[in-house]
């Protein structure tokens, strides 16, 4: 299978590169003519392996039409169980062209990486996918069902009308869903606990109109005073989340050394890491808030003002066992008791996806690491991590008999929704394999 996949790897990676060429972004300030020329291109890509692919649609709550997605099957053999095989084709917009080092909508290789928004998250999870299906061909003995979401980036607002409209297309026994990634680069990983997230935004007023602040500053507070007081609550002197009531554990089975988080991440050397409990709990089972958004003028076009109100969006990130609703509340509670001077304060929009914990006890699970570790020649590792799938939730609801498999190719470097996104090509090649070998075991006859 090795041998196989080597002779067909510089194609696999020139169809890579042109879906990388496509700027699917599913974002209404994007033209959505990306997205759906992303979704025709997966399409032609499983029809030329045989496999019959429709693009589909479903309305968002709102009621306006969600995003293309790509639905394709092989039916399951008599006795055999079926396998969803989950990714999506929209990506993160590209962000400031100066901070990349390469184009971004342009593919291009440098040593073992693959640069270019997508290459790793996740149209690469797509082509895993289809390549592991190419090299089954005939010799599949699993039913198999695509689903390339084409808004997951955008918060999949159509996801869950898209199940309950498409179930008799979508039912599976299993579930892999491959938008995760790998302990390390050449150290495979199962996903077995995601946080989930939810969004908040809300503004703080003080005075009903701006007032100059040689006149009236030093007696009348603004804004951004009480806006600042009320944000810095959020964090203890650790940096450590301070809201009373939402779920947290201090503790890991496996730790990140510092070292590998700072380069990684980034962080300065002067800068010291925050939180408390070990480096893996602070990232996958304690909460994060971080401010995303702030109204106030550009330092470019600021005058001597004193602002009456502001707004401000917060991204909050929930350990597994918590909710949305819950952390919504805590947070709005938590706003509410810190405000200063009498400011009044206005609740805005929230959103909201809940927290995973995978069944360890789930045989298929053993049969996902088994997998993983053959494939890499590296035993597999189970991890969490600290971003969030808020669609698994969905598929746990509408699907309650599958067992659901996180899978992913990004190593800690892959830098997916940031500049310079790479894939690690070596972990690319292994994850192929590890599907076709899950694909191979998950079929009845298998020993």
């Amino acid at each position: 299978m090795r041998a196989e996949l080597d002779q067909i790897f510089d194609e696999v990676l020139a169809q890579l590169s042109e879906l990388v060429a496509i700027p699917s972004v599913a974002w209404p300030s994007f033209d959505p003519a990306g997205v759906r020329a992303s979704a025709e291109a997966v399409a032609a890509l499983a029809r030329d392996l045989g496999l019959d692919a429709e693009i589909l649609t479903a309305p968002t709550p709102e009621g306006t039409e969600g995003y293309p997605a790509v639905v394709a099957s092989i039916p399951a053999p008599a006795g055999a169980p079926t396998v969803l095989l989950y990714a999506h084709h929209d990506v993160q917009p590209p962000g400031r062209p100066e901070a990349w080092n390469t184009e971004p909508f342009t593919a291009t290789r440098v040593g073992e990486r693959l640069y270019g928004r997508g290459a790793a998250d996740d149209k690469a999870g797509i082509m895993v996918h289809l390549t592991a299906l190419r090299l089954l061909r005939d010799r599949l003995g699993v039913g198999v069902t695509l689903f390339i979401e084409g808004e997951e980036e955008a918060g999949s607002p159509s996801f869950r009308n898209f199940l309950e409209a498409h179930r008799s297309k979508l039912a599976a026994d299993v579930i892999v869903v491959a938008d995760s990634g790998n302990w390390a680069a050449g150290v495979p990983a199962l996903t077995t606990s995601l946080r989930g997230m939810c969004a908040l935004e809300f503004e703080i007023a003080t005075l009903d109109h701006a007032v100059h602040s040689g006149m009236y500053g030093g007696i009348v507070p603004d804004a951004m005073l009480a806006m600042t007081r009320v944000l810095a609550s959020l964090h203890d002197e650790n940096g450590s989340v301070a809201v009373a009531g939402l779920k947290r554990e201090t503790h890991s089975d496996i730790d990140y050394d510092e070292d590998t988080i700072r380069r990684d991440s980034g962080a300065l050397d002067t800068t010291e890491l925050i939180g408390t409990g070990t480096l893996a709990s602070r990232l996958w089972s304690q909460p994060s808030i971080t401010v995303i958004g702030l109204d106030v003028p550009d330092v470019a076009v600021s005058s001597n003002t004193l602002q009456a109100s502001l707004k401000a969006k917060l991204s909050i990130r929930l350990a597994p066992g918590d909710t949305p609703d819950n952390a919504v509340q805590a947070v709005t509670d938590h706003l509410s008791a810190h405000l200063p001077f009498g400011a009044t304060l206005t609740i805005g929009a929230t959103e909201g996806g809940s927290p995973w914990q995978a069944d360890l006890d789930d045989p298929i699970v053993q049969t996902a690491r088994d997998a993983l570790s053959d494939a890499w020649g590296v035993e597999s590792v189970t991890m969490g991590i600290g971003g969030s799938i808020p669609f698994i939730a969905d598929l746990l609801e509408v699907f309650p008999q599958a067992s659901i498999l996180v899978t992913g190719v990004e190593d800690p470097d892959a830098r997916a929704h940031s500049a310079n996104e790479s894939l690690y090509l070596p972990d690319f090649k292994a994850a192929i394999l590890a599907e076709v070998l899950l694909l191979e075991r998950l079929a009845p006859t298998a020993s």
